[in-house]
């Protein structure tokens, strides 16, 4: 929840200038995409002049209208030129008491209207400590494997974001990025080995541009989602030249 409208305008602007000198993009061997506010897709959608950067949403609702004041439907989104859309993010999960279950809703409403969900699991710093990592996020992945089935990932990205190093300034080391990561993709591949091979598994918490390219170097890392410091068009644009 960052940005007037002229600040949202400029970063975009700066970031879609940025992405036209990598030939990573150019070539479509890196994809980059924004998630701006609700009330700055419309701007996005006029701001950017190129197929080059996918606009997507922080969040949406289950139910395709109905009285929910507040809330936005997949329907509505996809009418925005919305292609990606974010679900489960740790602060939904954690501050607005977003449920599993409810996350698994949200991922099947962003489908029907052919949207791309980016799926976010993690665990917080108690949980970690007390080592249960890999439970916890294999819970929150099995929610929306049960409600959607395996073949529904074909069409997903999940986002292993550690809920404890979120804004915090603190980085999960590589190594320990790469062992949760590795644990989703054998957990996809048991039910289906082809699709785990496919299947975008990206890490976001505190991603930096010192820290992108040797996260990025992992066996199963294939990109990042990138919070404080995609508000800053030269560190974000570097954090993107790091996923060759």
């Amino acid at each position: 929840m960052h940005g007037s409208k002229e600040q949202v305008r400029q970063l975009l602007l700066d970031i879609e200038a940025g992405s036209m000198q990598m030939p990573q993009v150019l070539s479509n061997t890196v994809e980059i995409g924004v998630c701006p506010t609700f009330l700055h897709i419309a701007l996005a959608a006029k701001t950017l002049t190129s197929d080059s950067i996918k606009i997507g949403a922080q969040n949406l609702h289950c139910e395709p209208q109905g009285a929910f004041t507040g809330e936005v439907s997949a329907e509505m989104l996809q009418e925005y030129g919305v292609t990606y859309v974010l679900v489960g993010h740790s602060e939904r999960r954690e501050i607005f008491s977003e449920s599993d279950e409810l996350v698994a809703a949200k991922f099947v409403a962003a489908q029907r209207c052919n949207l791309i969900p980016i799926l976010c699991v993690g665990e917080s710093l108690v949980q970690r400590e007390q080592g249960i990592t890999e439970k916890v996020v294999l819970a929150q992945l099995d929610a929306v494997l049960q409600l959607a089935g395996i073949a529904a990932m074909e069409h997903a990205v999940i986002a292993y974001e550690p809920v404890w190093a979120i804004g915090t300034g603190r980085t999960a080391s590589p190594e320990q990025a790469q062992q949760v990561h590795k644990v989703i993709r054998e957990h996809i591949a048991a039910l289906d080995i082809g699709l785990s091979e496919e299947v975008r598994i990206i890490y976001g918490g505190s991603v930096k541009a010192a820290s992108a390219r040797e996260l990025f170097s992992q066996a199963d890392i294939d990109g990042g989602l990138v919070g404080g410091a995609s508000l800053e068009a030269n560190e974000f644009i570097s954090i993107c030249k790091s996923a060759d």
